[in-house]
Parts: C-alpha cells; structure tokens; sequence
C-alpha cells in the first residue's frame, strides 16, 4: 500500500470503529449526559400525553358524549394542560441540546487535536505522499461528522425508539392488538427500508466526497504554486484539470440526488399505507360505536407524531451513514502507524557535547535504489565538518538521517556515543538546528517567523538573532519592519531573504550541533561572505556539519567528506584534498572555472590564489 493513499476496507468495520470512540467523551461529563438524558425521558413523556389530552379535548367538546355532558368547563383546562405539556417537550429538548452541546464541542476538540498532533508524528515519508488540499477537507468534514453523530444517535436514534415501543405499549393496552401490529409492523418495514436503502446510497455519498476532496486538492495545489502558473501561462490547463474534477463531482452529486428521491419515495409510500389503514380502522371503529371521535384523533395523533420523528430517523441514519462514510478518511488517518517511533526505554539527551558518528551506515528509499553505502566519518564537538559532492549522491539524506526523519537499513549513527535510535525524537530533534536548502516561511510576520526557533524567547533575543544573520539591515528598510508579513511560503520575500530568516531562527533556536543543508545557496556573493563571517564567530559553540555546494563555502572546514554514489571516496582538509588530485580538486578547479566566466575581474585572482594554497 502506497503510503498517503487511505487503504480500501471494510465499510462497516471501519464506519462504526467510530461508536466506542466516542464513549470515553461522553464519560468526561457524566453529569451532564445524564442530565441531558432525562430531559430526553421528560421530553418524550410530554409528547406521549399529548395525544390523550387532545382526545379528551375532542370528547368533551362533543357534547352528545358522555364525557362533554359530564364535564362542561374542562375544556379550557384541558386546553391550557395541553399548552404547558407542549410547551414543556420543547423545553425539556432545548435545555437537553444546551447541557449536551458542550459535551459534542469538547469532543470535536479533542478529536481533532488528537488528530493533529497525530499527522505531526507520522513519518516523512507519509507526508510527501499526502494531499494536502484533501486531507484538510477530510478533517473538516470528519469533525463535523463526528459533531452529527454524537448529537443525533444519542438524541434522536435512541429516543424515537423508545416512543414508539411507548406508542405501542399504550396503543396495545387502549385499543388493542391491530392497532399495535399496524404500528410496529409498519415502524419494522420503514427501518428495514431506510437502512437498505441508505446502505446502497452510501458508496454514492463516498463517490461524491472523494470527488469534492480530489477538486478541493488540485485548487489548492493550484494556488500554492500561483507564480509558476503564471509562469507558463497555464491559467486555462489549470481550470480545464479544476472543471474536470467538479465534472466528477456533479456527476456524483446527481446519482447521490436520484438515490434520495427513491429512498424519500419509497419511505412516503410506507407512511401513507401505514397512515391510511390505521385512520380506516379507527374510523370502522368510531362507525360502529366501540371508539368515540376523541379516540379517531388520538390515533391520527400518534400515528402522525410517531411518523414525523421517524420520517426524521431515516433522515438521521442517511446522514449518521453520510457522516460515517465523512470520517471513514479521518479515522484511517489515526490508523495510520508511524515507521519512526521512540523506542520503548529511550533515552532523553541531556547535556550535549555535540559529538556525531556516522558508522558503515546504508540506506535506500526504496529497495532497488541504493543512496548510502558504508558511509562512515565523524564530527568532533566544536569542529566543522562539510559534506560535498555531485548532485543526487546521498549529501541530503544525511540530514534526514540524522533528524531520524527515515532509519538507517544498516550501521549506526551515534550523538555523544548514544544510537539515535535509542533517544527521544524530541530530545535529538531539540539538540540539532537546521538551515535548510528550501526555506519554507509560515504566513506570518518576520517577527514570528525567526521567534519560532525558540517560541519563548523575548523579544531582545528574536532581534539580537536577527542582527547575527545579516537581516536587520532589511528589516530596517520596510515600512512595517519586523511585522512585515511574509506571504504563503514566504512568496513576498526573496530566496535569500527567507535563508536569512532561517539562519536567524536557527540561531535562536542556539541548538548544540548546526547543520546547513546548502544554506547559502540562494545568496548573493556579498550576503553569503557577511552571514559566513557572523557564523564564524558562532561556530566555536556549535558541532557543525554542512552540506556544501559550494565548496568556497567550506574551506575553513576541519574536514571534509567527499560523496560519490553514495560513498564516502575521500576526507581530509581542502589543501589535503587538494593535494591528493582526487574528485574534489576536480569539483573544486569546475566551480572556480565557472567563477572566472562569472566574473573574471575579481574572481580568478581569488581562485589562482586559493588553488595554489
């Protein structure tokens, strides 16, 4: 199974794994449930004792019956009975959806939390598989499925059942066994009706939200990457993919709109029928003398306020089974096992000296592609350590590895003499800071953005950090300042912009080990030479490994490590590999070549000069 693809199971065992989740929520207030659960009971009660108050109404307003000749001013207190039981069944409902409500909002809270803190514990590999505009619609739709389910299967499933055994009961002991075996056999067929009929609408509900997610998913792709459709002028291709997906949507919606009018069609031809022949029966009755006209109203009554909440059943199953096929996605998510857990006895890293060790490591993506193999080099604390080499030969992943990102598939990479496979993510992740080589800005101001390294840090230390990456000088020069909002990714500001808010974020961050995954790249000669400066000042606290491009950048290095295919080739220090003619001179003597076209003032001096040392 590919992973960020939701797996194809069972419908009814993943649907109803949703029921003994919501327990434990409506357990947290008990006394709340319980309170909102006998009003419920107040409720239904009240409803039931209207029918008969009509009924007597009725009665003792017809005045050629016993009942009216005996009771002359009952009426109006009959009348006024009947209001306060009304009004005490909307009441009771009110006061039960108020106590209630808070138990749905805490659960929706809860839930969705756990579902966000759950993402963020997946794995990489999950999340550059995922569908981030699908995945959002899933969750969305999921907490309000879920704000659905709980509100109406405790409150409208449970006690419409418990009316019409009420209804039965009462119709039974009053008026006998027809009317009863009407009403059940009558309540027995709609349910049976509604459930079949909504289960074949179900996979048409599915149909339509993966055609809603698949849309929703390529508008946002769509906009996240605005500049680059402007760039190939693709506004058309875009909207003919954006039209094709609502196509599939419409066409979903349609065959979802035609099964409901079937399943409403066929729920109104059983309520007529059942209807009719109770109303027949009880008129046959009042015919004949055996029940009075109040008993015609009383049975009409029931019939019509058992119908109408049951009319609104199969409208609450439809939608528990539209919510459960809502949240079948969100659910799987929380299935979803992560491939990089801590292990059982972890070990929280605590003073950090900063000395990494990578040990005969391999490892591959996938199994028929090797990108590591028995790479092995170490980095003392407060030594610099770079990594070079032609593109695609495994420099990156080392950085990956080291986060613990993936694992390796055999060696060791060992922080201060320990596996890091055997501390805590979090504790690791917290002892190493990176500048990465694509800087990726939330959309908030640069203020926030470099305070995110360290979110407790004042407002002294976000600004001392932003003077020590070369970006205060910027700053300065927008209107706004450091509350200049940065745009979707960072898009307002410019590549080396958003490689200096890095920096400065990683250096609030004041992490034990600094890794820079080609961190200036995007740089302006006279930009990358300030922060190289203002980093030098730093390093002698920092254990940093740098993944170079340009080797310039890295000739002050204690060592370097040269990688090719996914081997370490040669180590030693720039004039030490210099000396020995191997692949870096070669990478080395390239650059500086391509320098000279660049500028071939200033620059092959620089070069001639550094080569010969």
């Amino acid at each position: 199974m590919r992973r960020g693809h939701f797996p194809d199971t069972n419908a009814d065992r993943m649907h109803w794994q949703v029921i003994p989740m919501i327990i434990p929520y409506l357990k947290e207030f008990r006394v709340r449930v319980f309170l909102a659960l006998l009003c419920m009971v107040i409720a239904k009660f009240a409803s039931v004792s209207l029918p008969f108050f009509l009924k007597y109404i009725v009665d003792s307003l017809d005045q050629s019956s016993d009942i009216g000749k005996a009771l002359v001013i009952a009426p109006l207190g009959l009348v006024l009975l009947y209001g306060c039981a009304r009004f005490l069944n909307v009441m009771m409902n009110e006061i039960r959806d108020t106590l209630f409500g808070r138990v749905t909002e805490r659960a929706i809270r809860r839930i969705g939390l756990q579902t966000f803190e759950h993402l963020h514990k997946l794995d990489l590999d999950f999340h550059l598989n995922r569908r981030t505009g699908g995945l959002s619609r899933d969750i969305e739709r999921g907490t309000t499925g879920i704000n659905f389910l709980m509100r109406f299967m405790v409150f409208n499933i449970l006690p419409t059942l418990f009316e019409v055994i009420l209804v039965v009961g009462l119709l039974f002991s009053q008026y006998g066994w027809p009317f009863a075996l009407i009403t059940l056999l009558s309540v027995i067929v709609y349910i049976v009706f509604s459930v079949f009929a909504t289960e074949w609408r179900t996979d048409y509900i599915r149909e339509a939200n993966e055609a809603d997610s698949a849309s929703n998913t390529r508008a946002i792709d769509s906009l996240l990457n605005y500049e680059t459709v402007k760039y190939f002028t693709n506004e058309a291709y875009e909207a003919q993919h954006y039209d094709n997906n609502l196509a599939t949507w419409e066409h979903a919606k349609r065959k979802n709109r035609l099964s409901l009018f079937a399943l409403n069609g066929g729920q109104a031809l059983i309520i007529a029928v059942a209807m009719t022949t109770m109303l027949a029966l009880a008129a046959s009755r009042v015919a004949n003398g055996t029940m009075t006209i109040g008993d015609f109203v009383l049975v009409n009554a029931f019939m019509m306020q058992l119908f109408i909440p049951l009319n609104f059943l199969g409208f609450v199953y439809r939608e528990i089974k539209g919510s459960l096929a809502n949240i079948e996605h969100m659910f799987s998510l929380l299935n979803e096992e992560p491939k990089i857990i801590d292990a059982d006895n972890a070990i929280e890293l605590q003073d950090i000296n900063g000395r990494i060790e990578f040990d005969h490591v391999d490892f591959s993506y996938k199994e028929d592609r090797q990108i590591l193999s028995q790479v092995s080099f170490s980095v003392e604390p407060g030594s610099k350590v770079a990594v070079v080499g032609a593109s695609g030969a495994g420099k990156s992943s080392l950085v990956k590895l080291l986060f613990r990102f993936y694992d390796v598939n055999a060696g060791v990479i060992r922080l201060d003499g320990h596996d890091i496979r055997q501390l805590t993510q979090q504790s690791l992740r917290h002892a190493v800071g990176i500048v990465p080589q694509d800087t990726v800005l939330f959309n908030d101001t640069i203020f926030e953005n470099v305070k995110y390294g360290r979110p407790e840090a004042n407002e002294a230390e976000v600004l001392e950090a932003i003077r020590l990456a070369h970006l205060k000088e910027f700053v300065e020069s927008l209107p706004q300042g450091v509350e200049t909002r940065v745009g979707e990714r960072g898009l307002k500001l410019s590549g080396g912009e958003k490689q200096r808010i890095a920096i400065a974020r990683t250096i609030l961050k004041h992490p034990a080990i600094l890794v820079f995954d080609e961190a200036t790249s995007s740089l302006d000669s006279k930009s990358e030479q300030a922060i190289l400066d203002a980093l030098k000042a730093l390093e002698k606290d920092y254990t940093s490994l740098v993944i170079a491009h340009r080797l310039s950048t890295i000739v002050d290095a204690d060592n370097i490590v040269v990688l090719n295919q996914g081997q370490v080739v040669e180590q030693g220090t720039h004039h030490e590999l210099l000396a020995q003619k191997g692949l870096y001179e070669k990478l080395w003597l390239t650059q500086q070549q391509q320098a000279d076209r660049l500028a071939p003032d200033s620059t092959s001096d620089q070069a001639t000069t550094a080569t010969r040392h």
